[in-house]
């Protein structure tokens, strides 16, 4: 057999994998939560998107953040015609404000989430990208991974841990994922990861699950590198190294890693 269709057989095998599980549940909710302090926030959402895109999932971004564009007039009336098509496998939903616009009396806004799934039966990840505040209002119990953005300024780690710390007391979240956004420099993107990961486990008792730099500069062309591509996969499994999928091996992919070598 040609390595062609070795690959080939793979990459049906996993496909057959991913149809099988989102035929089982769908969709996977994937919380980002939205960092000012990032100012390349809005790249680090679209290379997760991709990743996302190259495992074989339709992907909507429902994006609620404070710096997402404002929701279109008639959301309230026909959400289905407001979700935007961007291409094979990914749409968008502008929707600034929405989630404290359609609380209950209890504050909370997951009806509204709720109605978003509905208005999307394609989709089979919702990434949800908002404030800590917000995904608090949306999420309710649903047991997820919320998605930290940093980048290699110390103020944006601040803001990162102030967002987990919100998540974890007010909704109970005690796991996260991470993308650092970077310009070729891993090794002060590592840092920051294990800076955030020891800062959650001494004061949080929380756990940095995953995490993935991400270099800004990258066209979008590109694959998606080996720890964002695996990190988009445990959001999909919620296991490492499931045999759904071709996961990566490297150690870049594995974690966070006490080398600074």
């Amino acid at each position: 057999m040609s390595a062609y269709s070795s690959s080939s057989g793979s990459q049906a095998d996993q496909a057959d994998g991913l149809r099988r599980l989102f035929a089982a549940n769908r969709p996977q909710l994937v919380p980002v939560v939205a960092n000012p302090q990032v100012a390349c926030g809005a790249v680090l959402l679209e290379r997760l998107s991709l990743a996302f895109s190259e495992l074989g999932a339709q992907t909507l971004v429902l994006d609620a953040a404070d710096t997402s564009p404002p929701a279109q007039e008639l959301i309230d009336i026909d959400l289905p015609a407001c979700i935007e098509r961007l291409g094979p496998g990914m749409a968008y939903l502008a929707a600034r404000g929405l989630p404290r616009r359609h609380v209950n009396t209890r504050g909370s806004s997951e009806a509204w989430l709720n109605s978003v799934e509905q208005a999307a039966p394609f989709a089979d990840v919702i990434i949800v990208h908002a404030e800590a505040r917000d995904l608090c209002r949306l999420l309710g119990t649903r047991e997820v991974c919320p998605v930290l953005m940093a980048g290699l300024e110390s103020v944006s780690l601040t803001e990162a841990y102030a967002a987990m710390k919100l998540l974890s007391q007010r909704s109970g979240l005690m796991a996260f994922d991470l993308m650092v956004g970077m310009s070729a420099r891993p090794r002060r993107a590592q840092r920051v990861a294990e800076r955030l990961a020891s800062c959650a486990d001494d004061f949080l008792a929380a756990v940095l699950r995953n995490w993935a730099p991400v270099d800004r500069d990258e066209p979008l062309n590109r694959p998606a590198p080996p720890a964002l591509r695996r990190l988009a996969a445990d959001q999909l499994t919620g296991l490492a190294g499931s045999a759904r999928f071709a996961l990566p091996t490297d150690a870049a992919a594995r974690g966070i890693s006490p080398s600074l070598d």
